[in-house]
């Protein structure tokens, strides 16, 4: 477990203590389910009930010794409540308690996973509202395209974020099924109804069939989609390192009072956050493959998954958490720079209306695309060569003002052409 990136909400969830009250909320659940069929004696339940408890310290102890987790944690149980705890696990296998306390606690860290996500969509919306006309370059290749606007683009991982939302709540859906079906999952030894009655006590529900695990394509969907949503910070972070290079600057992660870039460069400004997601992301996504490498078991079952899973679980729940608290972070304090967007959308002294003064030819003049092509791409590689303006380099142009005037040209050299449908794109987002 990652314990330096954890955050209380999460480290509380993955604690050896809330695992141990989920094993023993599965154990009493059971206890109560028998009860009702005649198997527990109620004043035994009652006892159960009263008295059963745990220590993580002594059942590490006991661990030590008898090399099983469960039967330490059953003995340790026993120790608090007596004679009674002979109805404890009884007819259960292991897994019965293991992978029903599992999905629950995946379920919890999920629904909190959910609520960073809002909060994330939240705050994209803010900043996608306040920069809707924010006039920005757009690039293709890492090479000025056409104009956008900082809200766009914002816009964009608001969509993407609401089908994050979507998976997560999917896999949060599939993960949340227990098992409580015995050795090999014929219920041989336990009646389905304890099953039943221990999951739905959970907020779970029964495996439809089992063996003595729950089968591991749902741990591989829930940690797929956690790297899923892990590429997509990652994806966003890596926009925003590259909008806050020196030579762009058009964002920037905020810098606090105190904060330093470099111990030999006093000058450093580095989107450290932006760097830290994007190498965290690549954890996620290794966790992911070994999830897809938990399906195949052996039989019924073995445990090459178990092992992986005490790694993985907590820590991809983990690292997602804090990806998306640290990551809502930036995009609230994000320091945006419409000035140098500006600029930048210039540099390029009107090239980027290249395509407008083509169509122009093309679509009310009549001129073939291809000579039409040739027209304009001959005047926009001399002012890549050069750095000469391109609206003048067409006004030169003999052969191309033939067809466009100059108030034709001119006409052409304007940014809210490219904004005309912004608000409709908007509106698709009830803004």
């Amino acid at each position: 477990m990652i314990d330096r990136y954890t955050l209380p909400e999460m480290k509380q969830i993955w604690s050896e203590e809330n695992k141990y009250r989920k094993w023993l909320d599965v154990e009493i659940f059971a206890c109560e389910a028998m009860a009702g069929l005649g198997k527990v004696p109620p004043e035994a339940l009652a006892e159960i009930k009263e008295k059963a408890n745990f220590n993580v310290q002594r059942i590490a102890e006991i661990e030590a010794v008898t090399n099983h987790d469960v039967i330490a944690f059953t003995t340790n149980v026993g120790e608090y409540v007596g004679d009674a705890a002979k109805y404890i696990h009884l007819g259960l296998t292991s897994s019965d308690v293991l992978d029903t306390a599992l999905a629950a606690l995946m379920k919890e860290a999920g629904g909190h996973i959910l609520g960073r996500l809002k909060k994330l969509k939240e705050a994209l919306l803010e900043k996608a509202a306040e920069h809707r006309r924010t006039i920005m370059i757009g690039r293709t290749h890492g090479i000025h395209a056409e104009p956008i606007t900082f809200g766009l683009k914002m816009l964009l991982w608001v969509d993407e974020t609401g089908r994050n939302i979507r998976r997560m709540e999917q896999a949060v859906e599939t993960i949340s099924v227990g098992k409580i079906s015995g050795a090999v999952g014929t219920y041989a030894n336990i009646d389905p109804r304890v099953e039943a009655h221990v999951c739905s006590r959970l907020g779970l529900k029964p495996a439809n069939v089992s063996t003595q695990v729950l089968q591991r394509d749902r741990h591989a969907e829930y940690l797929t989609t956690i790297a899923v949503i892990g590429s997509s910070l990652d994806k966003f972070a890596t926009e925003l390192r590259s909008l806050q290079r020196t030579d762009i600057l058009e964002v920037e992660e905020h810098f606090k009072k105190g904060q330093k870039g470099s111990s030999a460069m006093p000058h450093k400004r580095n989107p450290i956050i932006g760097e830290r997601i994007s190498g965290m992301a690549r954890l996620l996504r290794g966790n992911a493959l070994a999830a897809m490498e938990n399906v195949p078991l052996w039989n019924e079952r073995d445990i090459s998954h178990s092992s992986v899973e005490r790694v993985i679980v907590p820590d991809s729940t983990i690292i997602l958490d804090y990806m998306l608290a640290k990551f809502t972070g930036t995009i609230a304090d994000l320091l945006v720079y419409p000035d140098n967007m500006m600029r930048n959308v210039e540099r390029t002294h009107g090239l980027i209306f290249s395509q407008r003064v083509l169509l122009a030819l093309v679509e009310e003049k009549g001129i073939s695309r291809e000579r039409a092509y040739e027209l304009v791409q001959r005047n926009a590689m001399e002012a890549w060569r050069t750095g000469k303006n391109f609206r003048d380099l067409l006004l030169a142009d003999g052969e191309l003002t033939a067809q466009l005037d100059q108030k034709e040209i001119n006409e052409l050299f304007d940014y809210s052409y490219h904004l005309k449908n912004v608000d409709e794109i908007y509106k698709r987002f009830g803004l």
